[in-house]
C-alpha cells in the first residue's frame, strides 16, 4: 500500500539532493571516529540503534529527558527537543528515534554540523490520513508535514536525509498494539475481537528496525528517501492477536463476537473512559494495512524476520526500584 504523494515526494527530494555535493562523501561516514547523535535513544527504538551503534564501534551522544548512565560508550545529555543541551561539536550523523514532528521543528529551526540524518515516521502518515477520527487525521498530516520538513532541510543544507516508517512495532514489551492485546489478555484470561477481523498487517520487531537504520549510514543510495519498514510476512489481524495469546501462560481464549456486539462494547468503553480512539481502530480490522518493503531490501538489505512472538516480547519490563 504505497501512496502516489508519497513516491513522488520521495522522488522530488532524492532529485533534490542530487543536485547538490554532500559536504563530505558519505561512505566517509561509516569510517569516521566522530560521535553519531541519537534523539529518543531511551525508547524501543533508539535503545536498539544505539545497541547496534556500540556493536560498530561507534561513539554515542544520546539525549534523554532524564538523567541517565551508561552503557560504555554513550554520554547521555539530559535535555529534550524543546529545551535541547549543549550538543558536542562534530557530530557526523543525527538519528530521530522519537516524534518525528518535533525533531522536524528542531532541525529546520537548528544549524547542526552533521553530514547525514536518519529518521523514524510512521506509515500511520498514510494509514490514517483518511481516518474517521480527527485526531488521527491530524496525526497523519503532523507525520506528511515533518517528512517534509526534514528532507527539504537536509536538502537545501547539501546533507542527507532518509525517513523511515515502521509498521506495527513489537519485540521488547514497549510497544502500544501487541504488548496491550497480551496485557489485556492476562488480566481478563480471554481478549475479545469483532468477527471478520481479517485485514492483513505487517508487524515488525524492532532489531530488525535498527539494522535498517544501520543499513542507511553512509548510504548514498538512501538519500532524499522514505522507505516502508514492514515486517517479514502477512498476516490476518485476527491470526496476529491469536499469535500474541499463543505465547503466554496461562493462554487466553480468543473470543469473536458478532460486530454489532462488539460496537456496544466498545461504545461503553469510550463512554467510560477507556476507548480513546477504539471506534477507528475497530474499523481498520478488516482493512488490509500491507506495504512494499522492495526499495528498502534493495536498497538498504533489509530482510526483517516473519512473526513469532515469544513471551518476553509482549512483556512490559519490569521498572527498576
Amino acid at each position: 500500500m504505497v501512496t502516489r504523494r508519497a513516491a513522488v515526494n520521495s522522488a522530488r527530494y532524492a532529485a533534490n539532493f542530487a543536485t547538490r555535493d554532500p559536504i563530505v562523501p558519505l561512505s566517509a561516514l561509516l569510517e569516521t571516529d566522530a560521535p553519531v547523535l541519537v534523539f529518543g535513544a531511551s525508547g524501543q527504538v533508539g535503545d536498539a540503534v544505539v545497541r547496534r551503534l556500540l556493536e560498530g564501534g561507534r561513539q554515542v551522544v544520546a539525549v534523554s529527558r532524564e538523567a541517565r548512565d551508561g552503557p560504555a560508550g554513550v554520554t547521555w545529555l539530559q535535555g529534550s527537543l524543546d529545551a535541547p543541551p549543549p550538543l558536542p561539536a562534530g557530530v557526523g550523523v543525527v538519528f530521530s528515534c522519537g516524534p518525528l514532528d518535533n525533531f522536524a521543528r528542531w532541525y529546520a529551526g537548528a544549524a547542526p554540523g552533521a553530514h547525514q540524518v536518519v529518521a523514524f515516521g510512521s506509515t500511520s502518515a498514510e494509514t490514517k490520513a483518511a481516518s474517521g477520527d480527527a485526531d488521527e487525521r491530524a496525526l497523519a498530516g503532523r507525520l506528511l508535514q515533518a517528512e517534509h520538513t526534514v528532507l527539504e532541510t537536509a536538502a537545501r543544507r547539501g546533507a542527507s536525509a532518509t525517513v523511515l516508517r515502521p509498521t506495527l512495532v513489537y519485540g521488547v514489551g514497549r510497544d502500544a498494539n501487541l504488548t496491550r492485546i497480551a496485557s489485556l489478555g492476562r488480566r481478563l484470561g480471554w481478549f475479545p475481537l469483532p468477527r471478520g477481523a481479517t485485514g492483513l498487517r505487517q508487524p515488525v520487531h524492532v532489531d530488525d528496525l535498527a539494522a535498517a537504520a544501520l543499513a542507511c549510514l553512509g548510504n548514498p543510495v538512501a538519500a532524499g528517501k522514505v522507505y516502508a519498514l514492514p515486517g517479514g510476512e502477512r498476516l490476518p489481524y485476527r491470526e496476529m492477536v491469536a499469535r500474541v495469546l499463543a505465547c503466554l501462560e496461562p493462554q487466553p481464549r480468543l473470543v469473536e463476537l458478532p460486530p454489532a456486539l462488539f460496537r456496544l462494547t466498545a461504545r461503553a468503553a469510550r463512554l467510560a473512559g477507556r476507548g480513546a480512539g477504539l471506534a477507528a481502530v475497530v474499523e481498520r480490522m478488516g482493512v488490509d494495512l500491507v506495504f512494499d518493503d522492495v526499495p528498502a531490501r534493495r536498497d538498504l538489505g533489509y530482510d526483517p524476520r516473519r512473526f513469532s512472538p515469544t513471551t518476553a516480547m509482549v512483556t512490559p519490563p519490569r521498572r527498576e526500584a
